[in-house]
């Protein structure tokens, strides 16, 4: 219940942090990079933040559950913008798949990567992936 609370608050954070970006009638009021950036930085620091609290709650299977966690946050992530993001923006699927959805695709491999540094610290041996 915890991964997908935290998978949830994973797109819940910079979606409220985009909220000052934008004008009412929806214009993006800062240049198009830098919003981009601060999106990919606050969701990488939130999805950090959130892994390094539940790897603290796991014991093994370090790299099975970086796999798991990282693919229900990934499919939360999708599954909220495309219930709400694009609808508010009316961007078509093809467009969002190339601009923000492919994004998404990092929180998979930060995830799988806790994992692995986890095991390797935990049984001291290079694991490769």
């Amino acid at each position: 219940m915890k991964t997908i609370l935290y998978g949830i608050l994973v797109w819940l954070v910079p979606f409220i942090i985009a909220i000052p970006f934008y004008s009412p009638e929806g214009t993006l009021l800062v240049d198009v990079h830098f919003f981009k950036t601060v999106m990919i930085v606050t969701g990488g620091a939130i999805g950090a933040i959130l892994l390094i609290r539940l790897f603290s709650e796991i014991s093994d299977q370090y790299v099975r559950n970086g796999w798991m966690i990282g693919a229900i946050w990934l499919i939360i992530n999708w599954i909220l913008d495309l219930g709400i993001l694009l609808p508010l923006n009316g961007m078509d699927i093809s467009t969002y798949i190339g601009e923000i959805g492919l994004r998404y695709l990092m929180i998979l491999i930060m995830s799988v990567m806790a994992g692995y540094i986890a095991e390797n610290a935990t049984n001291k041996t290079k694991i490769r992936p």
